[in-house]
């Protein structure tokens, strides 16, 4: 059973501070729910997919609610609704639905039974994303499934940006609970740059405040992203070292080992800056690099969030270096370049790829690169931060270790996507009479270590977002400061046409990105024999 649905013990005087369950796993004591967060009958849930028929919707949004459902966290009474323009009935999106959901692999009992009363849940109502009149209709329906009771009402926008604004309108004004609360989830991106944010910032609150907008980014519901403050906060041995004194570099990774596929034309109108640095890396960076908040209230960890954010050297073109994949044949498989896809102009010069470094001037991190590249049709798939520390001043057995010192630094290595892992790279000597170092790895792996399917990062922010806890969503003026240290950067990439640098489909990324690394005496810590 879901532990936010579940009812919790007080702590007592005479509990111990933990208790060692099966497998050596810790049980903290858990506290009293406030009485508002506790499952009350007399409440109801709706949920209204706003954007149903679209591919984020049944791929992602619905498998979502289906597995809150399945492990007991939704409420009681939920009713879901799919809101689209295309035309479909209560059956139709029930069978749609029903092909993208599973169940979990380490739970599969009454797996059939579940879905059917899932299936039983979830309703239809066509009309148009601007219409004041169809939103009224849905208002309807919506109060014949919640039958008098305290009704709050989540609205998911799984819609084009350009169409937020007149969703959220009507929801708003023709949609909303009229006795419970209401919150609208909104989907990246939030704008291309500065202006264009704030705009739509500006547009979302003249009808909502700003604790009924929620907005999405899928990495901080990631399962090793929001371990990361447990990683620093609760063990002893990271904390002191979390600062310039011992980290030499940080560094954050994406990489896909393919190219847009068919999303070119939406694609080529933001660019892998937009698309994955200015968002996913630099929420991570942020909570990578805060300072202890005060609390782990939602408010506390944004505060200290913006604040690292505030306190960004700004970037300069100079440190900022742009790819983009071109043809590459391969074991006699052709690979199209970026702008082989129909969908993307010939000339365009949108990154497929970027690195960049960064600077945070403060006390805990001044001088510190924090170094991000990010780019399409790589290698290999992957996400995660690398933490390099500084060489062991007057290290004794720097002779067996040879002239290249970064091959024998520790690595502290958080991998958030494939083969989700935490491992930290030491100096050990091989078993033997003589005195030869090694370089291994203290690994957690996670699928080895817990037999429990890691939730998708959807299923996580769903639930906070019904649950009200707004941590892993993103605050407006944290979205104000990521926006104002890289909108003078794309700005003056776009204005002067710099031209990407092109690398080969299924390649390690231009080579400038080393270049800009090396400026900074880092190497990249996914390149070489041991990653």
């Amino acid at each position: 059973m879901c532990a936010s649905t579940k009812k919790v013990s007080p702590v007592k005087a005479d509990d111990g501070p933990a208790t060692i369950l099966k497998d050596g796993i810790l049980s903290i004591p858990s506290v009293t729910l406030p009485e508002e967060t506790i499952d009350k009958q007399n409440s109801t849930v709706s949920i209204t997919v706003v954007g149903a028929s679209g591919d984020l919707a049944k791929k992602k949004i619905f498998p979502a609610l289906f597995a809150l459902y399945y492990e007991g966290c939704l409420p009681n009474h939920f009713t879901i609704f799919g809101y689209a323009r295309s035309k479909m009935s209560d059956a139709e999106l029930r069978t749609m639905v029903s092909k993208t959901l599973t169940c979990r692999i380490d739970q599969r009992e009454n797996c059939g039974e579940k879905m059917e009363q899932f299936l039983e849940r979830c309703f239809y109502h066509p009309g148009q994303y601007d219409s004041q009149q169809n939103f009224l209709e849905l208002d309807k329906k919506l109060k014949e499934h919640e039958d008098g009771r305290v009704a709050n009402r989540l609205f998911y926008l799984s819609i084009p940006p350009n169409i937020f604004i007149d969703a959220v309108k009507c929801a708003s004004t023709s949609a909303s609970a009229a006795n419970g609360w209401t919150r609208v989830i909104v989907e990246k991106p939030f704008g291309r740059d500065s202006e264009s944010s704030a705009a739509l910032t500006r547009s979302l609150k003249q009808y909502l405040d700003e604790d009924q907008i929620f907005r999405i980014d899928h990495y901080l519901g990631k399962e090793l992203v929001e371990n990361l403050s447990v990683l620093r906060f609760s063990n002893l041995i990271f904390e002191p070292l979390w600062s310039r004194q011992y980290i030499r570099n940080v560094q954050f990774i994406f990489a896909e080992d393919f190219g847009t596929e068919g999303r070119g034309g939406y694609f080529d109108n933001y660019g892998i800056i937009r698309d994955i640095m200015q968002n996913h890396l630099f929420q991570i960076l942020a909570l990578f690099a805060m300072e202890t908040p005060v609390s782990l209230d939602a408010e506390d960890i944004r505060n200290e969030k913006v604040k690292v954010l505030r306190s960004m050297r700004p970037l300069r073109v100079e440190d900022v270096v742009t790819g983009q994949y071109k043809s590459h044949t391969r074991g006699g498989v052709k690979y199209p370049a970026y702008t082989d896809d129909k969908t993307v102009p010939n000339d365009s010069l949108t990154p497929t790829f970027a690195a960049a470094a960064l600077f945070i001037d403060n006390a805990r991190w001044d001088g510190v690169p924090f170094l991000m590249k990010a780019g399409k049709a790589l290698h290999d798939r992957r996400a995660e931060i690398r933490v390099q520390f500084r060489h062991v001043p007057g290290n004794l057995y720097n002779k067996n270790i040879g002239t290249d010192l970064d091959e024998a630094t520790n690595e502290l290595v958080i991998r958030v996507q494939p083969d989700e892992a935490i491992y930290l790279k030491i100096n050990n000597k091989v078993p033997g009479l003589g005195m030869r170092l090694d370089r291994s790895n203290l690994n957690l792996l996670y699928a080895a270590r817990y037999a429990k399917e890691i939730p998708d990062a959807y299923e996580r922010l769903l639930l906070d977002a019904i649950e009200g806890e707004r941590r892993l969503f993103i605050r407006s003026d944290e979205l104000d400061a990521a926006w104002s240290l890289f909108t003078p950067v794309l700005k003056e990439l776009e204005e002067k046409k710099v031209l990407p640098e092109y690398y080969p489909y299924g390649s390690r990324g231009p080579v400038g990105s080393h270049y800009l690394a090396a400026r900074y005496k880092v190497r990249w810590g996914d390149v070489g024999s041991e990653q």
